[in-house]
């Protein structure tokens, strides 16, 4: 049985995890030791989910994406469960902007929960690459892109991907890094469009 196996039968459904996430999180705040640690298990697929709904929610949508960048680095080498830096984990975040997206997020995972299922199985280790890969570029494109609700469809799509990836629902990954790609290819293709337009700007004055 593979890690992939074991931790989708281990966390699923996610939307009963969050819900046991929310109803204990401290009053004031929360770090990643306390999040690592009520998981108790080290799931690549549940601490991104979770990290995700953090670069969702607002105020602190930076640091979820500055977060986000260590476990799908770690999944991209190969490391067999997550780990973050003791400065990082003992840091202390506050609960109040994260506790409404969460409850909006497990009532929406409620239900895709019924359309997502283990099916199209795919390579365990390559899938865990890619994820990682993906989850990576499209961190970077909400850390790059600091304007005001330009974070939630990245962080949406690494939400998706993340319980995709949990569920080993090859079908739905396969769409969501679809979309993960069209969105990426969207923004190269601004910059581009910004770039050269500042080159003609440069070169008729």
């Amino acid at each position: 049985m593979t890690q992939n196996r074991v931790d989708a039968i281990t966390v699923i459904p996610a939307s009963a995890i969050l819900q046991e996430l929310h109803d204990e999180a401290p009053a004031d705040h929360f770090t990643l030791d306390w999040l690592m640690g009520s998981l108790n298990k080290h799931s690549f697929g549940l601490i991104i989910l979770v990290l995700s709904l953090i670069a969702v929610a607002p105020g602190i949508s930076l640091v979820g994406g500055l977060l986000l960048l260590i476990p799908s680095f770690q999944m991209v080498v190969g490391r067999p469960a997550p780990t973050f830096p003791h400065w990082i984990s003992t840091r202390r975040l506050p609960t109040r902007h994260l506790g409404a997206v969460v409850q909006r997020a497990i009532t929406v995972l409620r239900y895709i929960e019924t359309t997502v299922y283990p099916r199209c199985p795919t390579p365990p280790e390559v899938t865990k690459r890619i994820v990682g890969i993906a989850v990576m570029m499209l961190s970077t494109r909400l850390l790059l892109t600091p304007i005001p609700l330009s974070n939630i469809v990245p962080a949406l799509l690494i939400a998706l991907i993340a319980l995709a990836y949990i569920e080993e629902d090859g079908f739905v990954l396969s769409i969501a890094l679809l979309a993960a790609g069209v969105v990426l290819a969207l923004d190269l293709a601004v910059v581009w469009k910004l770039v050269h337009g500042a080159k003609l700007i440069k070169l008729s004055v």
